[in-house]
């Protein structure tokens, strides 16, 4: 018999796949070392007892070294980065003022033509620098295509957008601003338009230099350094990686291991941020279809194997951050697990012309159904919620 979780969560999918058209360390570090390097991974299994999880075994398989833990089962040809807490990024290369005169700029809805719009209008600190909303809402109330990325993390991202049409931060900060669903700014009068306001041409001196003046360069170089500063915060899954193994509950200790090994995840989200840094295609792209329709990394290479492509989003904050997917169409945790224990959708080409379309979008191999079962998908999300 179905629980709750299962049948309304069965119904999610199925109507989301109709709509996508498919049927404890010590203290020396040296010894550390040599006991991880000596003692092998665990099997991911050994803790499975009938229908459930042994907890004290998984608690005892956790207090290893991480290098002891089960490895990462993952898709064929795939190697993932190890997880690692957020205190071993390296800290960002900026001057602290010129990243101050950007967390400035970026609050400021003046860098838009209505003076109504700022970066933080659609990147909130309390959605880890995302939005709430399926798509953000722009000068004049337009509303966007995709929904709005997160930047925890960003100064760590080598593509940026869902597409990865921008290289650098510095490029990506452009982008909203000249674009006429997000901000609309003059670019070419905006390094005029706030140099004429309050402090800011003395502010730009102090920063760049005497007489050094507002320019547009200058105000993405700004931008794109205080982005590079929102490293995502440390949460007890930290606390817990650093060694303090009771700083996970036991559902979230499940869910972990769960995330390491029967559910695949690092299969694309692994390391620090919880991501590969590549584009895959989920079979989300609607392709073909009236509404919602998005071909992804091809608007940004036109090569046809990137029609439904997307950027590989980080994980931390992923709780604060919905809805999820780049269209923002699936509005809880739930749903997103649910969707993946599926496979996720695989539209696959039904008639002679779809055979034919070069374009036709192929769902990435890497996804599988997990058959995992109503309350290791509930530890799942606790997991995901304490990133």
């Amino acid at each position: 018999m179905k629980t709750r979780f299962q049948l309304k969560h069965t119904l999610f999918a199925a109507t989301v796949l109709f709509a996508a058209g498919i049927a404890l360390p010590g203290s020396d570090s040296q010894a550390r070392a040599a006991a991880a390097k000596a003692a092998p991974a665990a099997a991911p299994d050994a803790c499975a007892h009938g229908a459930g999880w042994d907890m004290i075994c998984l608690r005892q398989t956790y207090a290893a070294p991480i290098a002891s833990w089960p490895k990462p089962q993952v898709a064929d040809g795939v190697t993932p980065q190890e997880m690692a807490p957020v205190s071993s990024l390296a800290p960002p290369a900026v001057d602290p003022k010129v990243a101050a005169l950007g967390q400035r700029l970026f609050a400021d809805p003046r860098l838009s033509r209505s003076n109504t719009i700022a970066c933080i209008s659609c990147h909130s600190p309390e959605h880890s620098f995302a939005d709430n909303k399926r798509f953000s809402l722009g000068d004049g109330g337009r509303a966007g295509v995709r929904n709005t990325p997160g930047l925890l993390g960003a100064g760590q991202m080598k593509a940026l957008f869902w597409d990865g049409r921008a290289a650098t931060l510095e490029e990506q900060a452009l982008g909203p601003l000249q674009h006429p669903d997000e901000m609309a700014t003059d670019v070419p009068g905006l390094a005029a338009k706030l140099a004429k306001l309050d402090d800011y041409p003395q502010q730009f001196d102090a920063v760049f230099g005497k007489d050094a003046g507002v320019t547009l360069p200058r105000i993405l170089t700004a931008l794109a350094d205080y982005q590079r500063t929102l490293v995502p915060p440390a949460t007890r899954f930290d606390t817990f990686l650093e060694g303090q193994r009771s700083a996970l509950n036991d559902r979230e200790l499940l869910g972990l291991h769960l995330y390491r090994t029967k559910a695949r995840c690092m299969s694309c989200h692994s390391g620090v941020l919880l991501t590969d840094q590549q584009f895959h295609n989920l079979g989300l792209s609607l392709y073909g279809r009236k509404f919602f329709e998005d071909w992804g990394r091809y608007q940004a290479t036109n090569a046809d194997a990137d029609v439904g492509k997307f950027r590989t989003p980080g994980l931390r904050g992923v709780s604060h951050s919905g809805p999820w997917m780049h269209h923002g169409l699936i509005p809880s945790l739930n749903e997103v697990l649910i969707m993946y224990n599926t496979g996720m959708p695989k539209p696959k080409p039904r008639t002679a012309a779809q055979k034919a379309d070069p374009k036709f979008p192929i769902s990435s191999e890497l996804l599988q159904p997990l058959k995992l079962t109503a309350d290791e998908l509930d530890a799942m999300k606790s997991f995901l919620e304490v990133l």
